[in-house]
């Protein structure tokens, strides 16, 4: 079998070239699925500086003007994603600028500090977990409450003089209720003169969580900012410093390149003139459209979905009753297999429920996407239609083949 090629003479499109399924993603800002489209201006910077050489210290300073500017932080740098500024966040809090200790990281870590407390709620998964992420920088996870309570006591006291940081996480997939507010628990936190780091990568507010007393937070730069693959770290200067120092350690493992630098610092600048308001009514737009032509569906209810973390970004749920001949898993599935692909948010199917997403359209898509639906529902059933979530690993397991 021949092997397709990314060079090629070919006027096919890239995905068609190379066998990849040209999927339309209802889905939002997916990692798994490329997480979004990337700015124009991204793409210009990074060829731009593709060919070129750069002091890559010299290259972070910028970045971190361009962040302390939109985040209003004292510093910031770029991280290689979201999930690795975390990591290097956790260990700058206990490393702090000592060099020595940068390089004994991860598994000598006499001396320091350790422990990172967080909610139990707020142990979130996102690929892999925010405990694990403690680990691999060589702390300990200290866990506060329950699943689904979280008492301002319990945090106070999983404090101790070996906390070297606290860990507050915003994502669809924390806890919603019984946790304590990011105020709450950073005056908790700041009390016992224990810093605050806040995951906040799929997050649009680029400036609130510093607002509200974070020492130090991070985002995604491939999702809402439409960069490349890259995370941003804003905060306090002597935690940015020290984070940013774990490239002579743990960081060397998660070193970011000029290309990603320079496409995120351009990301930055396009979403401080981005027509914010214009993007909202486009999406709210595509909203009705799938509304109008989803309404009236026998076993099909939906409604207009704000996003549970407060992002300006509304999604239509859509509940799939019995009726419908479909469970909501068999009918995500199904339109994940239909020509073209379609991918819809669909982590909760188990509960009768998938959302669909505006953000992540091409020009046309929504049409298409609102016309499968109708077909799909109002043609005979595939086998699979009335199938329940499948928890099974073996698909994963047999990568690459």
């Amino acid at each position: 079998m021949t092997t397709p090629r990314v060079n090629s003479s070919s006027n096919q499109p890239i995905r068609e070239r190379l066998g990849l399924r040209p999927i339309i993603n209802a889905s939002g800002t997916m990692t798994a699925l490329g997480a979004s489209i990337m700015v124009p201006e991204a793409i210009k910077a990074m060829a731009e500086i593709g060919t070129e050489f750069v002091e890559m210290d010299d290259l972070q300073r910028l970045a971190s003007q361009a962040i302390a500017r939109l985040t209003g932080a004292e510093a910031g740098f770029v991280a290689s994603s979201a999930a690795g500024g975390i990591i290097l966040s956790i260990a700058g809090a206990m490393t702090g600028s000592k060099l020595l200790a940068i390089e004994r990281l991860p598994l000598d870590t006499s001396g320091l500090k350790t422990e990172v407390v967080m909610q139990y709620g707020h142990n979130a998964s996102y690929g892999n977990s925010i405990d694990q992420a403690i680990r691999i920088a060589g702390g300990t996870p200290v866990l506060a409450g329950s699943v689904s309570s979280c008492q301002p006591y319990q945090v106070e006291e999983a404090i101790t003089e070996d906390t070297a940081a606290a860990i507050y996480t915003v994502a669809h997939s924390t806890i919603s209720y019984g946790m304590l507010s990011l105020p709450e628990f950073v005056a908790i936190c700041h009390g016992k003169g224990v810093p605050v780091i806040v995951d906040a990568a799929a997050e649009y507010d680029l400036r609130r969580f510093i607002a509200e007393g974070a020492d130090v937070a991070i985002y995604s730069g491939h999702k809402f900012l439409g960069g490349p693959t890259s995370g941003v770290v804003a905060g306090r200067k002597d935690l940015i410093r020290a984070g940013y120092l774990q490239n002579r350690g743990i960081g060397r493992g998660m070193k970011v390149g000029k290309e990603s630098i320079i496409g995120l610092i351009a990301a930055l600048e396009a979403w401080e003139v981005r027509d914010h308001a214009g993007i909202k009514a486009q999406e709210t737009a595509i909203i009705e459209l799938w509304r109008n032509t989803l309404s009236g569906i026998k076993g099909i209810d939906i409604r207009v979905s704000p996003d549970s973390t407060d992002n300006p970004v509304d999604r239509l749920e859509v509940r799939v009753r019995p009726e419908s001949g479909f469970t909501a898993y068999g009918l995500v599935s199904t339109l994940a297999a239909s020509e073209p692909p379609i991918m819809v948010r669909g982590h909760q199917a188990e509960q009768g429920r998938f959302w669909m997403d505006p953000c992540n359209l091409h020009p046309g898509e929504a049409e298409i996407v609102g016309r499968r639906l109708v077909e799909i529902l109002n043609s005979s059933r595939p086998a699979g239609a009335m199938a329940a979530p499948a928890k099974s690993t073996a698909g994963t397991l047999k990568w690459p083949d």
